[in-house]
């Protein structure tokens, strides 16, 4: 593929790029396109010992008639002897239909997905005045804080700076952080055609906070954020993301998608976003101040070759979350 493919007029999701298959490369997966008249889409096959293996389908198909798909697809599971195959449609939970059903015939639906089911989606088209009106007053208050504590916010290439409060912000918040090699071939594969920025928040030369970005076509995802410690009273992360939503406007982006809150409906969310600091409850409460829609994706499909080891797997699978 490459980008004069008339399929990329519908603005695949980044997971479903090219750029995305070469990284995944790079960490022990292997990118397959498969393609019909009016679909294609990306699988990623993560090989395993004994001539077996795991696939999965991020955020796809792309395309219309997406079971002209999979008999390809499945034939390629058979030979490289998938356990299962897992598909996470680029739908939200609003867009499940009959229709959709159809199209996975011989899935089982997967209410449990690799990627973050909920999000918030913010609406990039309207001008900055009115994206600020829709923020919460203290979101509001706090960029304005950040620049009144003489707060900056520039492009850099400072992946060993932003490693440093990567590790500093995962001790602090409890969640596992990749190695420092992750973060740089992410840059050093996206950053060069403009698909990746990484943005630091500065006071005097100092660095507070770094936010990376990814773009593709009309849509932006923030998907890795890191502070230090001794400085969140100059509310840094706050300036990056009113930055973070900048640059991506004048970018092309329509869609700001702040990737990852807690997995619940948005009553139970404002019930108890104040009293629960657990799990992505404490991003929440801070994602929610940026005047977004809460977006709950549609659920995964999977379809199992192997059953015995798929629920040998499970066990696994378990037991590596329970730890």
């Amino acid at each position: 593929m490459n980008a004069s493919d008339p399929f990329y007029s519908q603005t695949p999701h980044l997971l479903q790029s090219p750029l995305w298959g070469q990284f995944k490369a790079e960490f022990g997966w292997e990118a397959e396109v498969f393609r019909s008249r009016d679909a294609w889409a990306q699988v990623l096959f993560r090989r395993l010992p004994l001539g077996l293996s795991i696939a999965y389908l991020p955020k796809g198909p792309v395309g219309l008639n997406w079971a002209q798909l999979w008999g390809q697809i499945d034939a390629a599971c058979k030979r490289r002897g998938a356990i299962f195959l897992q598909v996470e449609p680029d739908l939200s939970e609003s867009e499940i239909s009959p229709d959709l059903a159809q199209q996975f015939q011989g899935f089982n639906e997967e209410p449990r997905t690799i990627q973050p089911r909920s999000t918030i989606l913010i609406d990039l088209r309207a001008e900055e005045g009115e994206l600020l009106a829709r923020m919460k007053q203290k979101t509001r208050y706090n960029i304005r804080l950040a620049e009144k504590k003489g707060g900056i916010v520039r492009e850099t290439s400072d992946i060993q700076g932003f490693y440093q409060l990567m590790r500093t912000t995962g001790a602090r918040d409890g969640f596992a952080v990749h190695d420092i090699s992750y973060y740089q071939k992410a840059y050093d594969i996206f950053a060069p055609s403009g698909a990746c920025v990484l943005l630091g928040a500065y006071q005097e030369q100092q660095p507070l906070a770094y936010l990376m970005l990814f773009l593709a076509g009309e849509r932006s995802w923030y998907f890795y954020g890191a502070s230090d410690d001794t400085s969140r009273n100059l509310m840094p992360t706050y300036l990056l993301q009113w930055e973070a939503m900048r640059w991506s406007k004048a970018h092309g982006a329509s869609v700001y998608d702040l990737w990852g809150i807690p997995d619940a409906s948005t009553e139970e969310l404002e019930e108890h976003f104040t009293q629960r600091n657990d799990g992505l409850w404490g991003v929440y409460r801070f994602k929610r101040g940026f005047g977004g829609v809460v977006t709950r994706s549609a659920p995964a499909y999977i379809k199992v070759y192997k059953p015995l080891l798929y629920r040998a797997y499970l066990k696994f699978r378990a037991a590596r979350m329970a730890d």
